[in-house]
């Protein structure tokens, strides 16, 4: 499709002017919006579920699922010499880490019969938002809160490594992921910035799941425990208020989306890109779009949204959608050009880019009411021999001179006045607030410097004349009028003077 560079490129610089504004307009307007919209939900939404990812080979969570509720009871009424034999298992499987994400916030049960296991560094144990890390003095392990990022719609799409802390303001509180990867050996920075909770397709055994009685019992094969990170918690069908549902609309236990916590920290977590960079990206895409013109900046757009999958892939978020608005938006810029070039196409001369007779008229029209305060003038310069040197060297050397002489003519022009092209060639300068005394002045100095306009061996001429608004001029036509005798009056004056 024609842009507006391409449509308007002869109009004397006037597509150069537009591209000057609209390239840091683009600039401007699409850093804001990158700095506004730096993350793209709905599309890592889409992504997350469209591409998604595999559980880390190291996470296995032991379930207490309904068979377990069935042997034990109800888990708020079971002795805790169950988790005692439990993780005494496990630990002499070979586990790197066990989390606990069961809460254990009954202090009359909380027996010293745990303190052995509960004090281990690679023990990890949950707590509820609010609650006191430590239970008892002789529980030494790590804990972590644990919490997940529940969406306004009830899905779960971010975790954090850490929280804010009720109990020291400013401060941060490991989570319950993030503890039990470092005691896996792994160290994660505290960061309360929302992560991707990387989203695992249903399938034959996309996570792990060993019963919690076979733990207890003993009857599970140590090298299935080999030097993996445990989870230990909820997944009967019963669990109520412990479940949530996931980006791909299943209902998925507490203990799973915490396992899909740890195993996107082992996997090696998104990475956002700096601020400065989806800047500078969106910067580059708005300018791109602009400089390229027409409809390349939806080209643009659909590149940027492409890239986002690849960016996935790799493990980085980029926000594709941000990037296409700014495309989509130095586009926009690009059609305003259009629009505002053709909206005044009609006025406007494409050789010199000077104004046309009807902008002339309009011109007029505008300024004729505050003459009386501010007097018009009017020039009219007329080239004498020009027809001749389109005869003689072709229109290419025509159009050549008279954009010199319009380039002579505009290096009078003061601020406020307005230069026409009033015929093939011909020009009409309207002068703002030109009294007479004026006029007589700024003619002459005109007149001079088109005295030296030349064209190798041809003669050129060029008469100027001029006339302001007084008494006797009622009307616009009147001015035309006595500019225009004037302009003949000086051509046959300086006609008879070379005969």
């Amino acid at each position: 499709m024609l842009s507006f560079h391409d449509f308007a490129l002869t109009r004397h610089g006037t597509v150069r002017r537009y591209r000057r504004l609209a390239v840091p307009l683009a600039a401007l307007l699409a850093g804001g919006l990158a700095w506004a919209l730096p993350e793209n939900g709905l599309l890592w939404d889409a992504l997350n579920r469209a591409l998604p990812g595999s559980s880390n080979g190291r996470v296995l969570v032991v379930g207490i699922d309904d068979a377990t509720l069935r042997d034990y009871g109800r888990v708020g009424s079971w002795p805790h010499e169950l988790y005692r034999q439990a993780l005494n298992t496990l630990d002499r499987a070979g586990v790197a880490a066990i989390g606990v994400d069961v809460l254990l916030g009954d202090s009359a049960r909380n027996d010293a019969a745990l303190a052995a296991v509960f004090s281990r560094p690679n023990v990890v144990r949950a707590t509820a938002p609010g609650e006191p890390t430590t239970l008892r003095p002789d529980w030494r392990s790590p804990t972590g809160i644990s919490a997940l990022n529940l969406s306004e719609d009830g899905v779960v799409r971010f975790f954090q490594t850490a929280y804010a802390d009720p109990a020291s303001p400013g401060g941060l509180a490991p989570s319950f992921a993030r503890q039990l990867v470092v005691a896996a050996g792994r160290n994660v920075p505290l960061d309360p910035r929302a992560r991707i909770l990387r989203y695992s397709a249903p399938g034959p055994q996309p996570l792990p799941v060993i019963p919690f009685r076979d733990v207890v019992n003993g009857t599970i094969r140590h090298g299935d425990f080999q030097n993996r990170v445990v989870l230990v918690g909820l997944t009967a069908s019963g669990a109520g208020g412990l479940t949530a549902r996931d980006v791909g609309g299943a209902v998925v236990p507490g203990v799973g989306l915490q396992a899909r916590a740890v195993s996107s920290l082992l996997s090696g977590p998104f990475v956002y890109l700096p601020l400065w960079t989806t800047v500078l990206a969106g910067v580059l895409a708005a300018v791109a779009a602009v400089l390229a013109g027409g409809l390349w900046g939806f080209a643009i757009a659909l590149l940027a949204l492409a890239l986002a999958v690849p960016y996935w892939l790799l493990g980085t978020l980029l926000p594709g959608v941000t990037l296409s608005l700014c495309a989509v938006l130095g586009t926009g810029l690009v059609m305003l050009e259009r629009w505002w070039g053709l909206r005044h196409a009609g006025g406007r001369d494409s050789l010199t880019g000077f104004g046309n007779r009807l902008a002339f008229t309009r011109a007029v029209e505008g300024r004729w009411q505050g003459r009386h305060s501010r007097p018009l003038g009017l020039l009219l310069v007329d080239l004498s021999g020009f027809r001749k040197v389109n005869a003689v060297y072709g229109h290419a050397a025509g159009n050549e001179l008279l954009r010199e002489l319009a380039g002579r003519i505009m290096q009078h022009k003061r601020r406020g006045d307005l230069i026409f092209r009033w015929g093939p060639d011909e020009f009409a300068v309207l002068l703002d607030n030109t009294p007479a005394a004026e006029l007589a002045d700024l003619t002459r100095r005109v007149q001079l410097s088109l005295d030296a306009v030349s064209y190798r061996d041809l003669p050129l001429q060029a008469s100027v004349g001029g006339a302001s608004t007084g008494p006797d001029i009622q009307t616009p036509t009147d001015l035309v009028e006595a500019a225009s005798r004037s302009r003949y009056s000086i051509k046959y004056q300086r006609e008879q003077w070379r005969v």
